[in-house]
């Protein structure tokens, strides 16, 4: 989900008494919006939470914010989570490019999605059906 629209979600909460800590990667556009309690995890966008199925890291960031959410004492607290996408930081460079070896494949897929989900749309029907 888009972090400025979760923030701009988070402050409206707070203003009615919900209290929120987000969690994201996007820390320049999340202290824009001015969030009260904000956890920033330093992995790729999309990854807020942790690897996918790594459920310890994922864990341990919900664990993260919820001690955020119980410790923060003043307003726009923002705390960096002490986890890491991978030991060797290249990841930065490679993370989701796209190369042109890889472009035409990848288009070929994307039509081939677009066509299956044109084609339910017409019958009526969802991918879950």
């Amino acid at each position: 989900m888009c972090h400025q629209t979760v923030s701009l979600v988070a402050r409206h909460l707070e203003e009615h008494g919900i209290p929120t800590v987000i969690i994201g990667s996007a820390r320049d556009i999340v202290e824009h919006c001015g969030v009260p309690r904000f956890l920033f995890t330093d992995l790729p966008l999309g990854n807020s939470c942790g690897r996918p199925w790594d459920a310890l890291m994922q864990r341990r960031i919900v664990g993260h914010a919820l001690d955020l959410l119980e410790s923060a004492t003043c307003p726009r607290t923002t705390v960096q989570a002490p986890v890491i996408w991978s030991e060797d930081s290249s990841w930065r460079k490679h993370y989701a490019r796209i190369d042109p070896s890889q472009a035409e494949n990848l288009r070929r897929a994307g039509e081939a999605r677009r066509a299956v989900q044109e084609r339910l749309k017409t019958e009526g029907k969802t991918r879950n059906d």
